[in-house]
């Protein structure tokens, strides 16, 4: 029996303990949240080319809102045409959306189809219908979640509780949510009214103006996956309905008997008994169809079809309210017919971007058309005369990026979908920032992996889709085309559409290149050698099953747009051993050498545990650090699964293990970096946001403040700044200024009360005016990181007033009586000092130089010194300012220190010791000023006399405002008042000439007229000398200190004589009768 109590005291002594370190550890993490959540990421843009945009809605009720989906990028508004924007689902579970609808009923009543409706290979997922009720301020999850793809959303013009959708349903798999789905309770449920089969979903939905029980409906069945494209089936066709859309009956006469591809359905607004159907058919071709008779029969018009990307990419097909039988197909270059289809001529397009996907009208003005396409929006307002671009909307979708060393502010490069590859800086020295004019296109084309040379900023390699490769040299921005060839009686080279592109870390002139095979070139390009065979699968893809089965080659394949199959997509290089190569491909091939490509060991990626022998490898990367471990990252998105798959190797290949702890289900890999520091921190993009990992891939934690919900697809690592570089499909570059802090969080560190992290040496500029105040509020610019030293500090437990502990207990005794704290209390509230975090810095000698004020709240905190010291002199105790001013100065190069402390309740306490940091002088003047050593003593000497100036004109002042009062107590003075008065005046008239003699004559002032330099000017002139810039003082500068210290001289009796005497004549008033004057 006792032995057995024994064990029950042990159980549950053990369970208890479990209990209580379980508590313990989910403490510590909630603290490595905070602190993570510490460190935000920074836009830097671009706009100058923006990004795919799917539909448009103007406000009816006011022509200046409008709702942009975007492809990539979120939903945006804009309440002035264009003007300003701000994004309205930043904060969602989504980035890609495909169609937006106004209530017609309420215009703040906003529905939004999410997952754009296109067929292409870099199509972003949709999560559902979200609808607004406030313009778009919140949203409300409505639904259809498995439909990833809504085309048309349709709110009944009178009863806003009808609504349809059009759910085109998955791309990369079969089944989901795809069909016209209603609802007549405001989307609180959905019924599929038309249901087809599992590949075929609608593209397309119109209603009848004149009648809102009819509408039509183009279904479309398609399928894609990484090898192929099969863009119609038998499951496409156009449909009517007359009851609501609670019934549907196909409405094919005369239509095509062929297998039909993707159709753009469009209604005459002034006639709709007129239909138009922009047919996709087989091989890319297609047909305009019209019908004069509601759909009763259909005529065919021409063979025009949607071409470019491939008719998948386009087929919108819009009808103009404003003149009947005008119609727009959308295209590479929009297509426009005035005569109901029959013939068609390519619309006007100078100085606008191509890949048109969207067209709205304004209702009243039949020369206005606002389209969008994949390089953003733009305006004609003469009918595609001339176009006005929308410059302002940061929407640019980067496959890949690279950045280089450049000194003192580094490039980033990135290849884009349809937006070439664009390079632009990671700061500026503009006190505006980043603007749209840093940025250049580098290569056209759709940009793809770039690549920097370590040490040489001015070699830039950049690709225009399927291996297209060129080697920029920045010097005069010329390109040469040195994309490796197959020899005579090899077979074809295979380049995936984002091949990629490797510099060797071992020599920055040795590059590798990845078709089918490994390719090496030792002479940046100039030629190259095959280090391997075929290290893909070889198979043949129209061999392999696409809509669950082996397809007919007459069937609508389209190859044309996208990748070759069977290709490499990643290469890593050992940092270690030049001869440690990896490789993976596109069909779920890892392979890897140790003797520089001579022999080549393979694994497919059905070995890993859990992964499909389908799934791709987005990256592979060899360990920084140690060149037994390795990391791999795929994917298997474009055979509908969105499983995130991240595995690591610790001996050199032949084990791997996931990776995946903290990273949520159907979130996709894309890319991974090691730090170049700590091997424990790795940085991961992820379909939605990026994670950090403090242990090696043990764990990972969220690490995206300061992004919008947005697919990563890469990010680099500028080594000597420390930053993290993100380039997101669909909202530009981000960046994370110094994350070095990062390599001291853990789970241990942040039980200590505070810490405070190394300093990276800051650069001291003066900062030079960027753009002017002149420029409109359309502007765009993007932030620089703080100017000077930024500072990262820890505290572990913030502080909390007593207000705030009182509220914090009120607040949890919630429908109880809440208790009266008392008079005391309540004061001792109100006058509780403000705790404080303070940054002590101090120079080589530990001379204070500057203190900075912070909250002393819990977490990781930023705060930047701008690397001047403050200067005041004298401060009026009557100011109502919240801070003292003081002029601030340039520091000298050199060490410095900075530590932390706290203070609370009037108490300073130090928390951490210093942290020494360097302070870097850059951009040195041309010009050398001969006095420079002079600079200190002349400050000095500024600021002693600047302090004995003010201090005389505040004595003056204050016996100025003395004697006025003085005047006004004449009338109480009794004895001698003739004499008094006399004095008084006398003193008035001093008091005039001694103004003058500081400020100037009045009288002059007052209408402009120029006079001699005052005092003042005479030692701001000389101040001058010392404010933005590093140059001076000149002998200009000190000669006008010379005059100001003479005039001072001079002026300084009187003002000691005038407020002697004004002293004087108030004891004799005050004896005389008058009352006692205070100041």
């Amino acid at each position: 029996m006792k032995t057995f109590l024994k064990n029950i005291i042990y159980t549950i002594s053990f369970l208890i303990s479990l209990f209580v370190f379980g508590q313990e550890e989910q403490k510590k993490d909630s603290i490595l949240e905070t602190a993570l959540s510490g460190f935000s990421f920074r836009s830097v843009g671009p706009a100058f080319m923006s990004g795919r945009i799917a539909d448009i809605a103007i406000d009816p009720n006011n022509e200046n809102v409008w709702y942009v989906a975007v492809g990539s990028g979120g939903t945006w508004k804009t309440i002035n045409a264009g003007t300003t924007w701000k994004p309205l689902t930043d904060k969602e579970s989504f980035y890609s959306t495909g169609c937006i609808t106004l209530d017609p009923s309420n215009s703040s009543v906003v529905w939004l189809g999410t997952g754009e409706n296109v067929g292409g290979r870099h199509v972003g997922i949709g999560h559902g219908i979200y609808r607004s009720n406030d313009g778009g301020s919140s949203w409300e999850d409505m639904g259809l979640k498995k439909s990833e793809h809504i085309s048309k959303i349709i709110v009944h013009p009178d009863n806003s509780n009808i609504i349809w959708v059009a759910a085109q349903g998955p791309l990369w798999s079969s089944g989901g949510e795809r069909g016209l789905f209603k609802s007549t309770n405001g989307g609180m449920t959905w019924v599929n009214k038309l249901e087809i089969n599992e590949w075929t979903g609608i593209t397309d939905l119109v209603i009848d103006p004149s009648n809102p029980d009819v509408l039509y409906a183009a279904s479309w069945q398609r399928h894609r996956n990484v090898a192929a494209y099969m863009g119609g089936g038998p499951g496409t066709s156009i449909y009517k309905s007359f009851d609501g859309g609670e019934t549907w009956n196909k409405i094919d006469n005369g239509l095509p008997s062929s297998n039909m591809g993707k159709i753009g359905l469009a209604i005459s607004p002034m006639n709709p008994e007129v239909l138009y159907a922009a047919i996709e058919l087989e091989r890319r071709k297609g047909a305009v169809y019209r019908s004069s008779n509601s759909g009763g029969s259909w005529t065919k018009m021409s063979d025009t079809v949607s071409g470019g990307t491939g008719p998948h990419y386009y087929q919108e097909l819009i009808a103009s309210p404003h003149h009947f039988d005008r119609i727009y197909l959308m295209n590479v270059r929009a297509l426009v017919s005035e005569d109901g289809g029959k013939t068609f001529y390519t619309m006007s397009e100078a100085n606008k971007h191509s890949d048109n996907h969207s067209l709205t009208f304004k209702k009243d003005d039949p020369n206005y058309l606002l389209f969008g396409t994949d390089g953003g929006i733009y305006e004609s307002f003469d009918d595609s005369e001339t176009w006005k671009f929308v410059n302002n909307l940061p929407l640019t979708q980067f496959y890949k990026l690279a950045v280089d060393d450049d000194y003192p502010f580094y490039n980033i490069y990135g290849g884009t979908q349809d937006n070439n590859t664009q390079g632009g800086p990671s700061r500026t020295f503009r006190t505006n920032g980043i603007t749209n004019g840093d940025w250049y296109v580098l290569l056209g084309g759709d940009g793809h992996q770039p690549a920097t040379e370590p040490g040489n900023p001015d070699i830039v390699y950049a690709q225009w889709q399927q291996g297209n490769l060129y080697r920029i040299d920045k010097t005069t921005m010329e390109a040469i085309y040195i994309k490796p060839q197959n020899g005579a009686g090899e077979s074809y080279e295979r380049y995936n559409w984002d091949a990629p592109i490797l510099v060797s870390q071992h020599d920055p002139k040795r590059l590798y290149f990845g078709t089918q095979r490994v390719w090496r070139s030792e002479n940046r390009g100039d030629s190259w050698t095959a280090i391997s065979g075929d290290l893909t699968k070889n198979e043949e893809r129209l061999a392999l099953p696409i809509m669950g089965r082996q397809q007919s080659f007459d069937n609508a394949w389209d190859v044309y747009a996208m990748s070759t199959y069977n290709t490499i997509t990643s290469l890593s290089e050992s940092k270690s051993d030049p001869n440690v190569l990896y490789a993976g491909t596109d069909d779920g091939v890892l392979q890897y050498t140790k003797d520089g490509g001579e022999n080549w060991t393979k694994m497919t990626v059905d070995n890993l545990p859990g992964v499909p022998a389908s799934a791709f490898v987005n990256d592979i990367k060899v360990d920084l650090h140690n060149d037994q471990v390795a990391y791999v990252a795929l994917d298997n998105h474009k055979y509908g699964d969105y499983t995130p798959y991240l595995y690591k190797t610790s001996n050199g290949g032949k084990k791997w293990k996931a990776i995946t702890s903290g990273i949520p289900e159907n979130n996709l890999v894309w890319r991974i970096v090691q730090d170049h520091v700590n091997p424990n921190l790795l940085f991961l993009a992820t379909e939605y946001g990026v994670y950090v990992s403090l242990d090696q891939g043990n764990q990972w934690h969220k690490f995206s403040t300061g992004l919008p919900t947005i697919s990563v697809r890469d990010l680099a690592i500028q080594k000597r700044e420390n930053d993290l570089v993100l380039a997101t499909f669909g909202r530009g570059f981000y960046v994370i200024d110094d994350y070095s802090a990062l390599r001291e969080l853990s789970g241990k560190s942040v039980e200590k009360d505070a810490l405070l992290f190394p300093v990276r040496k800051a650069l001291q500029y003066n900062q030079t005016r960027g753009g002017t105040s002149s420029q409109g509020g359309s502007f765009f610019t993007a932030k620089n990181p703080d100017y000077g030293a930024v500072f990262t500090f820890f505290i572990k437990e913030g502080h909390q007033s007593m207000m705030s502990k009182r509220k914090k207990k009120e607040k949890e005794l919630k429908d109880n009586d809440i208790p009266f704290p008392g008079w005391e209390a309540l004061d001792a509230e109100k006058n509780e000092p403000k705790a404080e975090a303070i940054l002590v810095v101090r120079d080589a000698t530990g001379a204070v130089v500057d203190r900075i004020s912070a909250k002393l709240s819990k977490g990781i905190q930023r705060v930047s010194w701008d690397l001047k010291k403050p200067y005041a002199n004298v401060v009026d105790a009557n100011t109502k300012q919240k801070s003292i001013n003081a002029w601030r100065l340039d520091v000298a190069p050199g060490t410095y220190s900075v530590s932390l402390l706290k203070r609370v309740g009037g108490v300073e306490t130090e928390l951490v010791g210093a942290q020494t940091f360097e302070v870097e002088r850059i951009r040195k003047n041309v010009l050398a000023n001969p006095l420079a050593d002079q600079r200190q003593a002349y400050i000095d000497k500024i600021f002693a006399l600047d302090k004995k100036i003010e201090l005389a004109d505040h004595a003056f002042e204050t016996a100025g405002k003395r004697l006025k009062t003085l005047k006004k107590a004449l009338k109480f003075v009794d004895g001698d008042k003739a004499k008094i008065t006399a004095v008084l005046y006398d003193l008035l008239e001093e008091k005039h000439k001694i103004s003058r003699m500081l400020d100037g004559n009045s009288s002059k002032k007052e209408v402009g007229e120029k006079d001699q330099l005052t005092l003042n000017y005479r030692l701001y002139f000389a101040a001058n000398g010392l404010m933005g810039n590093s140059y001076g003082p000149t002998p200009l500068h000190m000669e006008s200190f010379a005059l100001a210290q003479t005039m001072f001289d001079n002026i300084k009796p009187n003002i000691d004589d005038f407020v002697r005497n004004v002293d004087q004549l108030a004891t004799q008033m005050e004896a005389a009768g008058a009352p006692t004057v205070v100041d």
